[in-house]
């Protein structure tokens, strides 16, 4: 099995030689089987087939054109705490992608961490888990968490996350590039969100939007950038970022985009001298436990830096006697926050007014 780095340096074109060529040429023949697939389940939605359930309360998803890591999170933690600081009851609902039978996943933890206040349901059945936080736990609005190929579940509000250094999947769909859905499924958005915005220059910026003003020219525009916000350690203990500057550290993950962590890591100027990938949403065990605190002893490092989704599956201070550290992203708008809050507000006026 392919892990992440290694797949996007395949379907990236990075990685060359006859044997990568023919790993594309595999991929790029399934990619034909994926694509039917995909067209004929919106035409299912498209042409009422397929049933789409309407609850009581408005719904604000949060989504991906492409797979991996585009930032969700800290959005979707910013507009909860957007809705709770106008009093608005708001429940998340997500699918529980890598959860166990009866058990939260990394996500799941992490929010439960950012918003105390903020009830998150897990169920593949996300319509019947939005029903459950109405009736049961009064929920005003549903946030959906990764809901933008959910369509069973109509919303009022879907916003689009792309990732800045990889918007479009490569150019291709799954398997032979990263998109879920062809890039003309941007109509169905309202909101398109550029992350990782600091990270490209204006050129690829402007480019960018173009193209999504191509698919989509109603579409409202925003672009966020992803900032350090603490160092934080499995007992609660918050640190400033800052301290990595200059410092020799060993870093390690288990999330969709590898890359934007290391490049986060690289912006505060550390040195990370030893660097390991684990699958998205990776149960961690004793035996990875072991294994991370013999990889540690053999580094002449100072620090030992993970994701806040890593950490809360871990729950361990030091590693090998180095302190291990999640470093914490929150997300600032650079562009595009008026005609954010806008849209919000055209969704949940209603409700705040009641």
């Amino acid at each position: 099995m392919l892990d992440a780095t290694t797949y996007y340096d395949l379907v990236s074109g990075r990685r060359r030689g006859l044997g990568a060529a023919a790993v594309r040429a595999a991929l790029a023949a399934a990619e034909p089987v994926y694509a039917a697939g995909i067209r004929y389940r919106n035409r299912r939605y498209d042409r009422g087939w397929a049933e789409i359930h309407r609850v009581a309360v408005p719904v604000i998803s949060v989504g991906n054109l492409t797979l991996g890591g585009t930032g969700k999170t800290p959005l979707v933690k910013w507009i909860a705490r957007w809705l709770r600081d106008r009093q608005i009851r708001v429940a998340l609902v997500s699918r529980g992608y890598g959860a166990e039978q009866g058990t939260r996943n990394d996500e799941a933890v992490e929010l439960e961490y950012a918003l105390p206040d903020v009830p998150h349901l897990q169920n593949p059945d996300r319509a019947a888990a939005a029903q459950i936080a109405i009736e049961e736990l009064a929920a005003q609005v549903i946030l959906l968490d990764d809901g933008f190929q959910h369509r069973q579940l109509a919303r009022d509000l879907d916003i689009v996350l792309l990732d800045a250094w990889e918007p479009f999947g490569f150019g291709h769909l799954f398997p032979r590039g990263t998109l879920r859905e062809p890039i003309s499924a941007l109509r169905r958005a309202q909101v398109v969100c550029l992350t990782r915005a600091d990270q490209i220059d204006a050129e690829r910026r402007t480019e960018i939007r173009e193209r999504v003003e191509q698919a989509n020219p109603n579409a409202a525009w925003c672009e966020a950038v992803h900032k350090p916000q603490n160092l934080l350690s499995a007992s609660g203990q918050s640190e400033s970022p800052e301290q990595l500057r200059g410092k020799r550290v060993a870093a390690f993950c288990g999330i969709g985009n590898p890359a934007a962590f290391r490049r986060t890591l690289q912006s505060l100027q550390c040195d990370v001298v030893a660097w390991r990938e684990f699958p998205d949403h990776h149960a961690f065990s004793a035996t990875d436990v072991e294994s991370l605190k013999s990889w540690v002893s053999e580094q002449s490092i100072n620090n030992v830096v993970c994701t806040h989704k890593d950490l809360v599956k871990l729950q361990v201070d030091n590693l090998a006697h180095r302190p291990l550290r999640a470093l914490v992203v929150e997300l600032q708008l650079s562009v595009g926050e008026v005609e954010l809050q806008a849209a919000l507000n055209r969704v949940v006026t209603p409700v705040a007014a009641n």
